[in-house]
C-alpha cells in the first residue's frame, strides 16, 4: 500500500494535498484496492461548494459503490475530466493521475482534524486487523 507523505488523510480514506491556496483530493491507494476495479466516478461541478465531511463524489467499482467525503471545506475549481473516460486511473495512480478534484479551501485549520501519513497507516492497519 502506498502512502503519500505530502498528504493529510480522512478516516474515510480520502487524501488531500495543499499547495499554496489550492488543494487536490482523491481516494487513497488503500481505498482503491478495497474497491478493486473502478468503473465510474461521479464528480461535482466546478463552482460547487462543500463543507468538510460532505459527500462530493461517488466511486463505482465492479464490487460496490462508495461515497467520497470532502477532507476540507471549499469551492471546487477543477475536476479530473479524464476519469469520465478512464476511471481506471484511480486504480493505477491514486495519488497522481487518479486525483478527483482541485478546490480552494475555505478553512485551512481543518487540516488539523485530518490524519498525518503515519496516523493513517496505523488507521489502515487497525481496519485490516478487523478493528
Amino acid at each position: 500500500m502506498k502512502i503519500d507523505k505530502n498528504c493529510r488523510y480522512a478516516e474515510t480514506h480520502e487524501w488531500v494535498r495543499v499547495a499554496g491556496d489550492l488543494a487536490t483530493t482523491g481516494i487513497t491507494d488503500y481505498a482503491q484496492s478495497q474497491l478493486s476495479d473502478v468503473v465510474y466516478v461521479e464528480l461535482p461541478r466546478v463552482g460547487d461548494v462543500f463543507d468538510q465531511g460532505e459527500v462530493f463524489a461517488t466511486v463505482e467499482s465492479v464490487k460496490t459503490a462508495a461515497d467520497c467525503y470532502m477532507p476540507l471545506s471549499g469551492e471546487i475549481t477543477e475536476v479530473n475530466e479524464k476519469l469520465s473516460t478512464s476511471p481506471e486511473l484511480v486504480n493505477e495512480d491514486a495519488f497522481g493521475k487518479g486525483w478527483f478534484i482541485q478546490f480552494t479551501p475555505s478553512d485551512l485549520s481543518e487540516l488539523n482534524e485530518l490524519m498525518t501519513p503515519e496516523e493513517y497507516q496505523e488507521h489502515v492497519a487497525k481496519e485490516e486487523g478487523g478493528g
